[in-house]
């Protein structure tokens, strides 16, 4: 079902010989988003690349809105941006700068790794994948990126569970999730994307450019 050539360094971490295979009974070709773009996030952010972790819960079950990126939609979609016009709105709130552009490829460029709790869903189904073994992936993905400090944004009740697999030399913020039922629980207000960004200029790395590209 999946084509992992594309995963890179990622390969190494024994999720994919051992887990994946018991997960990939569970699924078929209904699955949010395709198989194509179900390890996107991983694809498009190698671990010696990442400096920034964004974990959310898992993807848009709205068929066409998923691409593989945590929060992500694609620029085409067109249609309700949910828990990512809130992200929109607290960038301007907490930068001051302008984000309209949708598919977030150009943060994971950066070295953001936009990764689901659960990678998989079924349209019309949230969250009916959240305990079939992805866990463990994600697991996996913050020991292994435990060799050097980076900063870690947890949204959310399930996200914040896995901050036990990071270590305390790490930038780790948490705060409530940004979807529209619970963003003003302590999202809103809660400046991320400054605070990130001020972290990796005192670890002498570049900002993060959270605007539009």
């Amino acid at each position: 079902m999946f084509d992992l050539s594309a995963i890179g360094d990622w390969a190494e971490l024994s999720f994919f010989d051992q887990d994946l295979p018991a997960i990939t009974a569970h699924l078929d070709d209904r699955i949010l988003p395709p198989p194509a773009l179900t390890f996107a996030a991983l694809q498009r952010c190698q671990p010696q690349d990442t400096r920034v972790v964004i974990i959310g819960q898992d993807p848009y079950h709205t068929p066409g809105k998923a691409d593989g990126l945590a929060f992500s939609i694609p620029d085409s979609f067109g249609g309700r941006l949910d828990s990512l016009g809130n992200i929109f709105k607290e960038i301007q709130s907490d930068l001051g700068v302008t984000r309209s552009k949708t598919g977030l490829e150009d943060w994971a460029d950066q070295g953001v790794l936009l990764l689901n709790t659960a990678l998989t869903v079924l349209p019309g189904k949230p969250k009916c994948h959240a305990k079939i073994g992805w866990s463990k992936l994600v697991a996996q993905v913050l020991k292994h990126l435990g060799d050097r400090p980076r900063a870690f944004i947890l949204w959310g009740g399930p996200a914040q569970t896995y901050a036990r697999y990071i270590a305390d030399d790490h930038l780790v913020l948490t705060s409530a999730h940004p979807s529209p039922l619970s963003c003003h629980r302590g999202f809103f207000g809660s400046r991320p994307f400054s605070k990130t960004n001020q972290w990796l200029i005192d670890q002498g790395q570049e900002p993060i450019n959270w605007a539009d590209p």
